[in-house]
């Protein structure tokens, strides 16, 4: 008699399904190869991923999301240039979720690609596997025409954490696409050389505000004592997310200088900023700045009024 947790029924006797006449009767053999997690499958699903069902291959490209390797890398490529753009997307998203650098190996052949979003997918694709041999081709794609290329060549780049590839994020900082910009700007995190913070404290003068908040963030890891008099000139910035990453930089930064310049900004009505505030003055611990706080200790946010207590508490102690 079988087990109530019987495993799945033979692979291959799931994958006959894929040859029933009717697409809907394939759909769920896909379903059921999905659901048995087995890699066994998984030459099923790079099989039906060239059905001739549009939905039966919508269903493959997104079952292969729950899958690793070369393999199933292979069958996503293969469906970018599908004629049905849901099943491109579906495509698209599953090659994001890969993991084992070797999916890499049927991915890079095709950052070169002229079809541009099979060229921007691939790029997405390869970015978490972080394969040294995708920063040529990544730099060489910063040049390309379509905005979303190179924003995800960006990407690739920071993903890489190589120094050598910093003027090429220098470069990608001055570009006339703002996500291209601020994604350049966030991916200097990982260096803390002088050419990054320069980057970044030129970057706080931005004409875009999202551009401006990604820089003031990033200081926080890339900066180091030299930056803070541009953080400080943040705080004055016109959008409140921009003081806001600036605020948290400059407690990050220990600047205990800028005190007294966050505290009266307990005095905003953004709530989201006062908590920050709150959180940054408890741990710079500037006695001077206690008075700010006392106001806001019922304040009508929860979160402020947590922070605000922590800090008072903080200083007291």
């Amino acid at each position: 008699m079988s087990g109530l947790f019987e495993d799945f029924d033979d692979i291959a006797d799931l994958a006959e399904g894929l040859d029933d006449p009717v697409p809907g009767a394939r759909i769920m053999a896909v379903i059921d190869l999905t659901d048995s997690a087995d890699p066994a499958a998984i030459p099923y699903l790079a099989r039906a991923i060239a059905d001739e069902d549009a939905g039966v291959r919508k269903q493959a490209a997104q079952g292969l999301t729950d899958f690793d390797g070369p393999e199933v890398a292979a069958a996503l490529v293969s469906a970018l240039t599908d004629p049905d753009p849901a099943v491109v997307a579906a495509a698209s998203v599953s090659l994001t979720e890969l993991k084992d650098p070797t999916s890499g190996d049927a991915i890079l052949p095709h950052l070169g690609d002229a079809n541009e979003v099979k060229l921007t997918a691939c790029l997405a694709g390869i970015k978490e596997l972080r394969r040294p041999e995708a920063m040529t081709p990544a730099v060489a794609a910063l040049k390309h025409a379509a905005p979303g290329v190179r924003a995800q060549a960006v990407g690739v780049i920071g993903w890489l954490q190589d120094e050598t590839s910093l003027p090429a994020l220098q470069e990608a900082a001055h570009d006339t696409d703002v996500n291209v910009r601020r994604t350049a700007l966030a991916a200097m995190g990982f260096s803390q050389s002088e050419a990054a913070q320069s980057a970044l404290i030129a970057a706080l003068t931005d004409p875009e505000w999202i551009v401006r908040e990604a820089a003031a963030e990033t200081l926080a890891k890339s900066g180091g004592p030299s930056c803070i008099p541009a953080l400080r000139g943040a705080l004055a910035d016109d959008y409140w997310q921009v003081r806001l990453k600036a605020v948290r930089s400059l407690g990050k930064l220990g600047a205990t200088e800028a005190a007294m310049e966050i505290a009266p900004m307990m005095d905003l009505p953004v709530p989201n900023l006062r908590k920050e505030c709150a959180a940054v003055l408890g741990e710079l611990a500037v006695p001077a700045t206690a008075s700010y706080l006392k106001k806001y200790a019922d304040d009508n946010d929860p979160d402020v009024r947590k922070n605000v207590r922590w800090a008072l508490e903080r200083m007291a102690a």
